[in-house]
């Protein structure tokens, strides 16, 4: 799907870096063509800045989105989901990053999260990039407490992970 989408834009680099930072971050476009998180605004000129480009690339991006249909209701619905990961060395947490040969594969949250079950570990937060949006996908696990050597260990040793980092 997302190469689909920047498939859209083929041919301009500027407009395909505004759909990356559109889709990371999770903004949507309103009915009314500008950049929103939920109801707050952000201004073009911020987005422009972010992506690299003028802000009016910003605006001929949006008005393409909502000119396609299939964008528009991908963009018109899209939501951000906030994330622990930036705060666990403050709040305490441990966040562990797994990057797996197959991000396709079936079972490797279940594998992973179902490992520091057993262990009484409390899980805070599981996120996992997107295969489809994410060059190199991985998975984000935030625990109330560290995680013993011995299981990372079990963890890394998984035939699928190809990195693990705390």
């Amino acid at each position: 799907m997302f190469d689909e989408i920047m498939g859209k834009f083929e041919g301009s680099p500027g407009q395909q870096a505004v759909i990356r930072l559109l889709l990371e971050r999770g903004f949507s476009v309103n009915e009314d063509g500008r950049v929103v998180s939920g109801g707050i605004e952000i201004p073009n000129t911020g987005i422009a800045r972010e992506a690299g480009v003028d802000r009016r690339v910003v605006d001929t991006t949006t008005t393409a989105i909502l000119e396609d249909d299939e964008l528009r209701s991908i963009f018109e619905n899209i939501t951000s989901v906030p994330s622990l990961m930036d705060l666990a060395p403050v709040l305490g947490l441990t966040v562990l990053t797994v990057e797996v040969g197959d991000p396709d594969a079936a079972g490797i949250v279940a594998d992973i999260t179902g490992m520091l079950a057993d262990a009484d570990i409390s899980l805070r937060q599981v996120l996992s990039d997107d295969p489809e949006f994410a060059d190199d996908p991985k998975l984000y696990v935030i625990t109330d407490e560290p995680v013993p050597g011995d299981l990372l260990v079990e963890i890394r040793e998984l035939p699928y992970v190809k990195s693990l980092e705390f």
